[in-house]
C-alpha cells in the first residue's frame, strides 16, 4: 500500500513538473517572438505618485524601445541631420543649452526648448504655451516645423516603411508592420513617458540617506517658507507655491513678473486660449536638473541660476502678473547675497547625475 501511494504521488509529481515545463514564459515569448500587449515596460517611480499612463497607450518594453530608436533617428527630419534628440539633449537633461534651438537649415526658433523628463506626471498640456493636450500630438509638431525639422509625416513614414529594422520594430510594438503616423506618435509618447529623473541629492535626502551641507539647508528652507515680510528673521523666498510637490512644479500657466505690458513680445497662453488674461502666461517648468537647463525662461534671457536667483528678488509688475508675487511688491525678496547663493546651491541638489548615463534613455545606434 506504502509503495502503491509513493508510485501515486511520484506520478503526480512528475506529470507538474511536465506541464509548468511547458508552460511559455511571457518575458522570454517577448523577447524570441517581440510582441506581448501584457509585457509592460517597468517605471521607477521611487516617492512619486503613481504616474498617469494614457490607458489607450500602456508603456511597454517593445513600444518604447520603437520610441527610443524613433527620438534618436534623424531620418525623422527633411535633411536627415536632425533628431528629437539633437535639441533635447540627454547630457543636458533631455535640454538645449543654445538660447533657441537651430532647424535643419539653421533657422533660429522662437523659445527655448523645454527639458523632456518626468512627462508621465504632465497632465496640463505641452509647450511653453500648452497648445497641444497629449504627449503623442507634441511629439509629431517638431517634425513639421519648417523652423525646425521641416518634414512632412507623409514623407518620414515612406522613409520608415522602406527600411526592414522599422517595419520589425512596428510589428514588435504594435502588432503590424504598416507605419503610419499614429503609431509613429504613440512610441514616441511612450519613450517620453519612459523618461524619470528622481534620484538626486534632494531625493537621498529625503530618503535619509544624504545630508545637506549648511549653505543647501539654508537654501531649502529659503525655498519652501513663505515670504512674511513682518517676520523677516524667518520669511522665505516662497518658491514652492509654483515649484512644489515631487516635480517641483504646479501644473499652471503663470505670468513670474519678467516684463512690463509695454515690454511684452510674445503673449504665450494666450495664443492658444484667445483670452487677455491669459498675456504673457507661460508654462511652469520643473526646476529638477535646472543646474543642467540654462538659459531659462521661455526665451532664455538668463544665462545663470544667480540671474533667475535676482529676478525673483525683485519681479516686474505688470496686468496679468500672478497674483503670488504681488505681496513682494515694491520692495522684492529683500534676499541678502548669502541668501541668494544659498538657493542656488539647494537648487542644485535637485540635480540628477544618472539621468545622463541612462542606457535606457541613450542613444540605440
Amino acid at each position: 500500500m506504502k509503495n502503491r501511494k509513493f508510485l501515486l504521488f511520484f506520478i503526480f509529481l512528475l506529470t507538474s513538473v511536465i506541464i509548468y515545463s511547458c508552460k511559455k514564459d511571457p518575458s522570454l515569448e517577448s523577447e524570441v517572438f517581440g510582441h506581448n500587449d501584457n509585457h509592460v515596460h517597468p517605471v521607477f517611480t521611487g516617492e512619486f505618485p503613481d504616474p498617469k499612463f494614457p490607458e489607450d497607450n500602456i508603456l511597454t518594453r517593445d513600444g518604447v524601445q520603437l520610441g527610443r530608436m524613433l527620438f534618436y533617428e534623424k531620418d525623422l527630419s527633411r535633411t536627415a541631420t536632425m533628431s528629437c534628440a539633437t535639441c533635447h539633449d540627454p547630457n543636458t537633461a533631455f535640454s538645449d543649452t543654445n538660447r533657441f534651438s537651430l532647424g535643419v537649415t539653421g533657422q533660429v526658433g522662437t523659445r527655448q526648448a523645454m527639458a523632456i523628463f518626468n512627462l508621465a506626471w504632465n497632465d496640463n498640456g505641452f509647450f511653453w504655451d500648452g497648445r497641444s493636450n497629449l504627449l503623442r500630438h507634441q511629439s509629431l509638431i517638431p517634425i513639421q516645423d519648417p523652423i525646425e525639422m521641416d518634414e512632412s509625416l507623409e514623407n518620414v513614414v515612406s522613409k520608415l516603411q522602406a527600411r526592414s529594422m522599422y517595419r520589425t520594430q512596428f510589428q514588435n510594438a504594435f502588432g503590424t508592420d504598416q507605419i503610419d503616423t499614429n503609431l509613429i506618435s504613440l512610441a514616441l509618447e511612450q519613450f517620453m513617458h519612459s523618461i524619470v529623473s528622481n534620484q538626486s541629492k534632494y531625493d537621498d535626502y529625503i530618503a535619509g540617506n544624504a545630508t545637506l551641507t549648511a549653505q543647501e539647508e539654508r537654501g531649502r528652507v529659503l525655498f519652501f517658507n513663505e515670504y512674511t515680510p513682518a517676520f523677516p528673521s524667518v520669511s522665505g523666498a516662497d518658491c514652492q507655491h509654483c515649484h512644489g510637490g515631487a516635480n517641483f512644479e504646479n501644473d499652471r500657466y503663470m505670468n513670474n513678473g519678467l516684463d512690463a505690458d509695454a515690454q511684452f513680445t510674445d503673449i504665450g497662453r494666450e495664443m492658444v486660449t484667445g483670452l487677455a488674461s491669459d498675456r504673457a502666461k507661460f508654462k511652469v517648468p520643473s526646476l529638477r536638473n535646472i543646474e543642467l537647463t540654462p538659459p531659462y525662461m521661455h526665451d532664455g534671457r538668463f544665462k545663470t541660476l544667480e540671474e533667475v536667483v535676482d529676478h525673483y528678488d525683485q519681479v516686474t509688475n505688470s496686468s496679468t502678473m500672478a497674483p503670488e508675487f504681488l505681496q513682494q511688491l515694491p520692495n522684492g525678496l529683500q534676499l541678502s547675497q548669502a541668501d541668494k547663493d544659498a538657493l542656488v546651491a539647494f537648487l542644485k541638489t535637485l540635480t540628477d547625475p544618472n539621468l545622463a548615463t541612462n542606457p535606457d534613455y541613450s542613444n540605440p545606434f
